[in-house]
């Protein structure tokens, strides 16, 4: 894996390659389509402004991974900033950004249904558990997680234990 972006990796090529997983952050932290792409847009500028500081200290991946959620984070402070003065549809979810390779439109509904009801639990964790959470789902490690949010590796794995029971408390057993 090259490590150092400045050979041959830019941003071009980093998109590429992880697009779908900024995609599916933005979507984790965003019921609303359109602002599910709007914080895909501020995530990819703050990679492409981030990518000329990357030292090759952790994986491209965690590296950006920790710029998307940072970037989120602010997002939705400044989201939470503009409830106090805005009614915000919770309803409204939008298309899931998730390719289907089903092909019975009742088995697509199901699964759009499922990810719809999953995609509601995880967005109403807690911040951290959310950040923990959407990490674990996306193949890091205890330590990748540790280092994009700023904690102990032990301090991951009882946010993650937590998220999961929440999350299994909150869907309904089929």
């Amino acid at each position: 894996m090259i490590r150092d972006v400045t050979l041959g990796q830019g941003f071009e090529d980093v998109f590429a390659q992880y697009g779908a997983i900024l995609s599916r952050v933005a979507n984790s932290y965003e019921a609303n389509e359109a602002m599910q792409q709007e914080l895909l847009q501020e995530i990819a500028i703050a990679v492409w402004q981030g990518l000329s500081r990357f030292k090759g200290d952790s994986s491209v991946k965690t590296y950006i991974l920790k710029i998307a959620h940072n970037r989120a984070v602010t997002h939705v402070a400044n989201q939470v900033k503009r409830l106090d003065t805005h009614q915000y549809d919770h309803d409204d979810l939008g298309s899931d950004g998730f390719a289907s390779t089903t092909h019975s439109p009742e088995e697509m509904s199901s699964q759009h249904q499922s990810l719809e009801r999953l995609l509601r639990a995880v967005r109403a964790l807690p911040l951290q558990s959310r950040q923990v959470l959407t990490l674990s789902l996306e193949g890091l490690s205890y330590d990748e997680i540790a280092d994009v949010c700023g904690l102990t590796k032990n301090h991951v794995g009882v946010i993650l234990k937590r998220a999961k029971q929440s999350i299994m408390q909150e869907q309904p057993h089929a």
